[in-house]
């Protein structure tokens, strides 16, 4: 049974940095693209950043770009988003996902398996 886990979430001021964890068991991450995407109520599910598998490239919505980073450690099945610099629209749940590929996009669709999300709220 494939199951994602998603931690680190929380309450922070605008400014401050969380980081996420997304840890995978029941599948290998090392070939396999792994998104972050959030999610505010009432709206659409958007991609923020991804990881590829092999490489490791990463790509980021326009929206983070510079203030987010994504990792990921094999030996752990743990993916990671640091997020510097928030702001309070920066507030959604958020959540991993694995792809059936190695390339990452951020389009929901391309992805296979769902974490339950975490809350961030940033706010002072």
């Amino acid at each position: 049974q494939v199951q994602l886990v998603e931690s680190g979430g929380g309450l922070v001021q605008p400014g401050g940095s969380l980081r996420l964890s997304c840890v995978g068991s029941g599948l290998t991450f090392y070939n396999r693209a792994i998104g972050w995407f959030r999610q505010a109520p009432g709206k659409e599910r958007e991609g923020v950043s991804c990881i590829g598998g092999g490489d490791s490239s990463t790509f980021h919505a326009d929206s983070v770009r510079g203030r987010f980073t994504v990792s990921r450690d094999n030996a752990k099945n743990t993916v990671y988003l640091q997020m510097n610099s928030l702001k309070p629209e920066d507030t959604n749940v958020y959540y991993c996902a694995v792809a059936h590929r190695e390339v990452c996009g951020l389009w929901a669709g391309e992805y296979e398996y769902w974490g339950q999300g975490t809350q961030v709220t940033v706010s002072s």
